[in-house]
């Protein structure tokens, strides 16, 4: 089955089964690594992508379910040289550790501004919460998150 997308404002096209999942299709067949597989069931937030502009865990959705979307991956945040300021906030407050799980972060970050559920600390964990962290950079995360949230506001 042919499926049609828009990666990173790129129109492509891939053949596959109608059981793989948008996270297989993205990196076994478009190679775009930046994207993790984590758990492969949903519950670590590391596959997290932008759908038409909503976060997605991309392991559990197939791709087939996602014919003509506009999908955003890490890979399409930073503009040439110049890096999204969610991707600049995590660098300056060193909000990755084993970066595993950074990838689905800052998409959930980037998502969590746009839907601005950036009041105040308990509420960007809340709505980061989809998103686990195992070396525990929790709060570096949330600094990253609310000081990319006032760049943005910018």
């Amino acid at each position: 089955m042919e499926v049609a997308l828009s990666v990173n404002g790129q129109p492509r096209k891939v053949v596959l089964e109608p059981r793989v999942t948008l996270l297989d299709a993205l990196r076994e067949r478009l190679g775009l690594t930046g994207t993790k597989k984590g758990c492969d069931r949903g519950e670590c937030g590391a596959c997290t992508v932008l759908v038409d502009g909503e976060r997605v865990k991309s392991c559990l959705t197939l791709a087939v379910m996602r014919q003509g979307a506009e999908v955003t991956t890490v890979e399409g945040l930073a503009r040439g040289e110049e890096l999204h300021p969610v991707q600049e906030a995590f660098i300056r407050h060193d909000a990755f550790q084993c970066g595993a799980c950074t990838p689905g972060q800052i998409m959930s970050a980037v998502a969590c501004i746009d839907e601005g559920h950036t009041g105040s600390e308990a509420e960007i964990r809340e709505w980061m919460s989809g998103n686990l962290c195992r070396c525990a950079a929790y709060q570096n995360i949330v600094a990253a998150v609310a000081d990319a949230a006032k760049e943005v506001r910018r």
